[in-house]
């Protein structure tokens, strides 16, 4: 496994924390977007996710990218995780990954 650039595991609240650092999110589809694509957070907010996601596209994607600013990322890896995911659960291991066990993750 290549640990030389991690992607930190994040929900939109937890983005302006690594602006311009690896980060990768589960994201919900909302809206097609001309410079990207808005998706809804495990956190329900919003986020737009910019790069060339894969066809067809899927409700739930993971991304990993760079965080540009407090609502994008720009995504270099796309990940379909199909029509069904625990948006919930996901968001818990967000907020483990930044907290009190942030030494088990790297």
């Amino acid at each position: 496994m290549d640990t030389s650039s991690p992607a930190v595991f994040l929900d939109a609240k937890l983005l302006p924390m690594y602006m311009r650092r690896r980060v990768r999110a589960v994201i919900q589809v909302v809206q097609p977007n001309g410079g990207g694509v808005v998706r809804k957070s495990t956190d329900k907010k919003q986020l737009v996710v910019k790069g060339s996601p894969p066809l067809p596209l899927i409700t739930y994607v993971e991304v990993i990218g760079i965080a540009g600013s407090n609502q994008s990322i720009h995504a270099e890896i796309w990940t379909n995780f199909g029509d069904t995911f625990d948006m919930y659960n996901y968001n818990q291991l967000c907020l483990l990954a930044n907290g009190e066990y942030k030494h088990l993750f790297i």
